[in-house]
């Protein structure tokens, strides 16, 4: 039986050798019902789907309200700058770094932004100014001036916020820190 038999290219009459006809079945036309309804379970299984996680993504968020609350200051993504209270009472510091004779000496003015309606906040900062004025007198005098250079002030601020608020604060929170003045020069 060669190919040409099978497809009935020829269009011609086939016949047995016994003389009875037979009608070949197949091709394209059993084959298609078979594609349809598979495409047809698979989009009706996609849009079981989708609707079930539209509505499962809007039960989690109560009907898509977003509670995501962005608390970096330094995020360059904030539409408007948040407003911090800001606590100055600390004053003027003036201690010498941890390099070698002669040495050098630091005087810094450091300024606490915490939260505008942390009331506490404020309370603490005042009751620990004294702790404060400690807590940045030790700060630089535990760093060498190469430590304290101007590029380095982003860094020198994240650490003292990070140490204020995981060492020093119990409820009061910094937000941002802020120098009114940093002198780093050679003591004579």
């Amino acid at each position: 039986m060669s190919d040409s038999d099978d497809l009935d290219l020829e269009g011609g009459d086939s016949s047995d050798s016994g003389g009875s006809q037979k009608k070949k079945g197949g091709g394209l036309g059993n084959l298609l019902p078979s594609i349809l309804k598979f495409v047809a379970i698979g989009l009706g299984a996609l849009i079981f789907i989708v609707t079930i996680s539209v509505i499962t993504y809007n039960i989690m968020n109560k009907s898509g309200k977003s509670r995501t609350v962005v608390s970096d200051p330094s995020s360059p993504y904030m539409g408007k700058r948040p407003e911090y209270a800001m606590y100055t009472l600390i004053g003027s510091v003036s201690t010498k770094t941890k390099d070698p004779a002669p040495g050098w000496s630091v005087t810094v003015e450091v300024i606490i932004g915490y939260d505008i309606n942390d009331n506490a906040a404020s309370v603490e900062l005042t009751s620990r100014q004294y702790e404060l004025r400690d807590f940045v007198r030790r700060y630089f005098t535990g760093k060498y001036a190469t430590d304290l250079a101007p590029e380095r002030e982003e860094e020198i601020k994240r650490e003292i916020r990070e140490q204020l608020n995981t060492r020093f604060l119990d409820t009061a929170r910094a937000r941002i820190i802020l120098f009114n003045k940093l002198d780093v020069m050679e003591a004579f």
